[in-house]
């Protein structure tokens, strides 16, 4: 699974995606996470109002890793924000 992700429903929609993909309900991902479940469900409807600590705790869950890459933007002055 590689997909850019570049706002917050982006990561929304991805680890939700994830998770039913890996046959999880929000309460199992959570125990695999240490999470609570209202805490996977905000990662899934409101990443942004997360900590870092908390999604890494989460990609965890879902074996999933962070990278980070220069952005390739070309012939643009404003650069989209979160």
């Amino acid at each position: 699974m590689n997909q850019l992700i570049n706002n917050p429903v982006k990561l929304a929609h991805s680890l939700k995606a994830k998770r039913m993909v890996l046959h999880l309900t929000q309460e199992e991902a959570a125990g695999k996470s240490g999470l609570l479940p209202k805490t996977v469900s905000l990662l899934e409807n409101h990443p942004e109002k997360c900590s870092v600590e908390t999604l890494f705790k989460h990609l965890s869950a879902l074996d999933l890793e962070l990278y980070l890459t220069d952005r390739k933007v070309p012939n643009k002055s404003h650069q989209e924000e979160w």
